[in-house]
């Protein structure tokens, strides 16, 4: 044991002194991403800036980790003391075709139910669902990125065995300088230095960001998250991320430096309009976890390297998954009970058990009018998904870009990442391929500009302009492009094909108060569960949010059909039960039309899903 704390001692005596090592004025840079991908990773320093080259790494030990062995344990559940006999198998109906629902429907034939998926669409995946252009290039939902503080997804992965799917990257942030354009920094986490500590010495070894005396100012707020947890992380809901960084005297340039940049990734939103739960949700598995902060990108597109390897195990394991079966109308009971799906075709489904994977939004237009006075439905109305706007951006010639996730702390652009260097499907050595998250795009996300309602030559013009600040001195000058005319003659890479996809209603809005409104996924209605990454458990509206969701909805039917006890319906907020009773029930909408922007994901707008959209959630195109 002495000698124990006295490897911690020795240890925290060398953290201090390569913190001061760090923090001399000597070792500033900034990193110019002008380096070809190689096989060997190195990172070179100097006054000027530095060459990072990089390459695929391996992948970390993301299994070393709480969390992880929590999600860990709940999946080995389902194949031990959550198995059903043979007697207590269901017939499960789950609506919604996304990750949370095909997650759920994997771990109910692990616990040997008999799942069926219905998904509206002719793709799966929901929000992270791709399809090809007439070129044969993929179109994406959103831009994807995996963290290694990702446990139930990494758990996934290696269930399903498709680890060496993911493509990990050197460990590390690169944020562009707004004030130095075409120049990046970097928060580096050194191999083999723990949690918290690697990340502490990331923002001390960035000199480019915060000056010493801020980063010192910045760390004490923070500290109650690290001592009391989860606890402390809750009860920051009502706070904005601005409103809690001067309520705590958190320098005010740590919002424009990184709280910005964090908050457009992780919600689509400015730090004024994001809950700080989100922030702190997201950093407390960072400095918790060494690997937590890694991330990697998926070796090709979705539905084939995702979605299609769940689907395939749970058709293996006697589920089935369907396409193309959109719902019309939950049929009720007089008693408010489930009697059957009524499906588009006319098709009843009856099953022993039903499950909601659908977004919020879409959800609320299924509610049946039996249901729509009991408070647990009405707090769903608190809810709705946040707008974002996906770019596929393809270039004639080579950016100078890197291979990782970037953050352009523009007042346009969230993150992008060059996807023809980071994505072994999409790799090409003559071309650039951006992908890029054009954040907040909306008055509903607390834009300036509803870009929402703008039409794709305008957005991607506006996104010309500051691609032309991320790399001054590649992109040509362009007529076809007015935001580029500035460029100089050096410029040479021109804009040559170009997908906008709009999504109206993606992840849950983050917004301060809302955490407390995320519904349990056990509902009042016997044998209907729910499941979604806006539900509620302790991750944010996410991948991993999605899959847990699906993980916890499926635990709830396991555990249900073993004639135990339901887990319990979490709290719901006094005010919604006092207004609950005077709501008028109403016929329940229903979802219009058909295809991605029907059924709550995003698509290229074109003529006939915009005049739909307009029709069906015509705040998209109120003015800001």
């Amino acid at each position: 044991l002495n000698t124990h704390h006295k490897q911690i001692s020795n240890m925290k005596l060398s953290l201090l002194a390569l913190a001061a090592a760090v923090v001399a004025p000597s070792q500033c840079g900034a990193f110019a991403p002008h380096a070809r991908v190689t096989s060997t990773p190195s990172v070179s320093r100097s006054t000027k800036g530095s060459n990072l080259v990089m390459k695929d790494f391996p992948k970390p030990n993301v299994e070393n980790t709480d969390n992880y062995r929590i999600g860990q344990e709940l999946s080995s559940s389902f194949r031990t003391n959550l198995k059903a006999t043979e007697g207590q198998k269901k017939k499960v109906a789950i609506v919604g075709g996304g990750l949370s629902g095909l997650a759920c429907a994997k771990y109910l034939v692990d616990a040997g139910h008999e799942p069926v998926v219905y998904e509206a669409r002719d793709v799966l995946g929901g929000k992270v669902s791709a399809w090809q252009d007439e070129d044969g290039d993929w179109i994406e939902t959103g831009l994807h990125i995996f963290f290694g503080a990702y446990p139930n997804m990494m758990n996934l992965f290696d269930e399903l065995d498709i680890h060496d799917r993911l493509q990990w990257k050197i460990h590390q942030m690169i944020f562009a300088m707004q004030e130095l354009p075409g120049e990046f920094t970097t928060f580096d986490f050194i191999p083999g230095i723990p949690a918290p500590f690697n990340f502490g010495l990331a923002i001390l070894m960035n000199q480019k960001m915060l000056t010493l005396g801020e980063k010192i100012q910045t760390a004490p707020p923070l500290l109650p998250m690290l001592i009391e947890g989860q606890p402390f992380i809750d009860a920051q809901d009502e706070l904005s991320v601005t409103e809690f960084m001067r309520k705590y005297g958190m320098p005010e340039r740590i919002n424009e430096e990184v709280f910005i940049a964090m908050a457009k990734a992780l919600d689509f939103i400015d730090p004024d309009k994001l809950s700080m739960t989100v922030v702190l949700t997201a950093m407390n598995r960072f400095l918790n976890e060494d690997n937590g902060l890694q991330m990697a990108f998926l070796d090709g597109n979705q539905p084939d390297r995702l979605c299609a390897p769940m689907k395939d195990h749970i058709e293996a394991n006697g589920g089935k998954v369907i396409m193309n079966s959109p719902m019309k109308e939950i049929v009720t009971n007089d008693d408010g009970t489930v009697n059957h799906l009524l499906m588009r075709n006319g098709e009843k489904i009856v099953a022993d058990e039903y499950i909601s994977a659908m977004p919020v939004d879409i959800v609320k237009r299924m509610v049946p009018e039996k249901w729509q006075n009991m408070p647990y439905f009405r707090q769903f109305d608190e809810l709705e998904g946040i707008p974002v706007i996906n770019l596929h951006m393809w270039f004639d010639s080579k950016l100078k870009a890197v291979d990782h996730l970037c953050f352009s702390r523009s007042p346009l652009l969230s993150v992008y990442a060059d996807m023809s260097v980071t994505c072994k499907e999409y790799y090409d050595p003559e071309k650039s391929m951006l992908e890029l998250v054009f954040a907040p795009c909306s008055p509903i996300a607390g834009g300036n500009v509803n870009w929402i309602s703008k039409s794709d030559e305008e957005i991607i013009d506006a996104t010309m302009g500051e691609l032309a600040r991320l790399f001054p001195t590649e992109i040509a000058a362009d007529d076809k492009w007015p935001a580029t005319k500035n460029q100089g003659p050096q410029g040479q890479a021109r804009l040559t094909k170009y997908s906008v996809v709009k999504v109206p209603r993606s992840v849950y809005a983050a917004i301060p108060g809302r955490n407390k409104y995320r519904p349990s996924q056990t509902t009042p209605i016997p044998h209907f569960t729910m499941a979604g990454d806006w539900t509620s458990q302790k991750f944010l509206g996410s991948m991993e949010g999605a899959v847990l969701g699906g993980k916890l909805a499926a635990e709830v039917v396991a555990n249900r059909a073993k004639g135990n006890a339901d887990k319990p319906i979490k709290e719901i907020q006094q005010h919604i039960v006092d207004a609950a009773a005077a709501h008028v029930p109403k016929k329940p909408w229903g979802v219009k039309g058909e295809g991605a922007i029907a059924f709550g994901a995003g698509a290229e707008l074109k003529k006939g899903n915009q005049k739909l959209l307009e029709e069906v959630d015509p705040a998209q195109f109120v003015s800001a």
